[in-house]
């Protein structure tokens, strides 16, 4: 009997967390900048944590490589920029 997909592991630490452990607070704050070695790792300011969304790249690869080689530049159809909402 095979196992189910949803069961298998598919990584260590792939899910975002909202709260991050101390010592990855700390390594953002090194990242950033903001921390100093002399610094005590209690009472840490808070570290905003980011979901990062992955856009689907292959939509787009498909499209490019669908134009002709030849084709200008200019043929693809250009975005119009969004009007504001009138206010209520």
């Amino acid at each position: 009997m095979s196992q189910h997909s949803s069961l298998k592991a598919r990584g260590f630490g792939v899910k975002h967390r909202n709260v991050l452990k101390r010592f990855e607070r700390i390594k953002k704050l090194k990242a950033d900048g903001r921390w100093q070695d002399v610094m005590s790792p209690f009472g840490l300011p808070k570290i905003k944590s980011v979901k990062i969304k992955v856009k689907k790249i292959k939509a787009e690869a498909k499209t490019d490589a669908a134009a002709p080689a030849g084709a200008p530049a200019a043929a693809a159809p250009a975005k119009t920029e969004a009007k504001p909402k009138a206010g209520k």
